[in-house]
């Protein structure tokens, strides 16, 4: 393992091989102040939306991606750019992509996985694995680069047999302890597999390189890009 210190002072540990991509982008954020939403709250409800609940997904080397992010848990956003919600490991809560927030839990979540009562993704998908997540990263299958799609920077992987693409916005992360926004035009996803009690496992992209198989700490807030369960 080797370490990597950022501009911004944030530490971050890599265990996988890095791809190269084209180009780089900017990313910016807007003054606001929210709070975590959850259906499960009778004070806090949600308006069902067939749209933002129904995904036909994409198949990249093998596996079924959702197209979208998860936004609301139990909803997608409404578009392929949109960077939806931001979600603490293992916690159902959604957390605004832009601004700031009151309420923010600077502690980790218990567990070995991230467990589907606490999975914020709609019906029929699941947050996934690191082994998962890895294979969007198999230069021998599929082909990553960076781009702009439709005024949004990312990263666009593209399956070499059938073709199929699928696009991440580089949304960045809440990472501080108390949920301040970080790591701008960087691409941070969430998988279910824990590291230990107080790290779990994510993809990482930016401009220069991605991977997946970064150890991060379970409280920061990452993007969710489900699979078909």
């Amino acid at each position: 393992m080797k370490k990597i210190f950022l501009s911004i002072g944030l530490l971050l540990t890599v265990s996988a091989a890095t791809v190269v991509f084209n180009s780089c982008g900017d990313d910016k954020d807007e003054p606001k102040k929210e709070t975590p939403t959850d259906p499960t709250d009778p004070t806090d409800p949600v308006t069902p939306i067939d749209s933002a609940t129904t995904d036909a997904g994409v198949v990249i080397n093998g596996i079924k991606w959702a197209t979208r992010n998860v936004d609301e848990p139990g909803k997608f956003a409404a578009t392929p750019e949109s960077a939806g919600k931001f979600y603490q490991w293992n916690r159902r809560l959604a957390w605004a992509a832009t601004g700031s927030v009151i309420g923010w839990s600077n502690t980790a979540a218990a567990g070995i996985t991230w467990e589907k009562a606490n999975d914020p993704s709609p019906a029929g998908w699941r947050v996934p694995t690191t082994e998962e997540q890895r294979t969007l990263f198999d230069t021998a299958k599929v082909t990553s680069e960076w781009t702009t799609q439709n005024g949004v920077s990312g990263c666009k992987f593209t399956d070499k047999t059938t073709n199929n693409s699928l696009f991440l916005p580089a949304a960045g992360g809440r990472v501080y302890n108390d949920g301040t926004l970080g790591l701008a035009g960087y691409g941070l996803y969430w998988s279910s597999t824990q590291y230990d009690s107080d790290l779990a496992y994510r993809l990482n992209f930016d401009s220069d390189s991605g991977s997946a198989g970064w150890d991060d700490y379970r409280k920061r807030g990452f993007s969710v890009r489900a699979v078909a369960e």
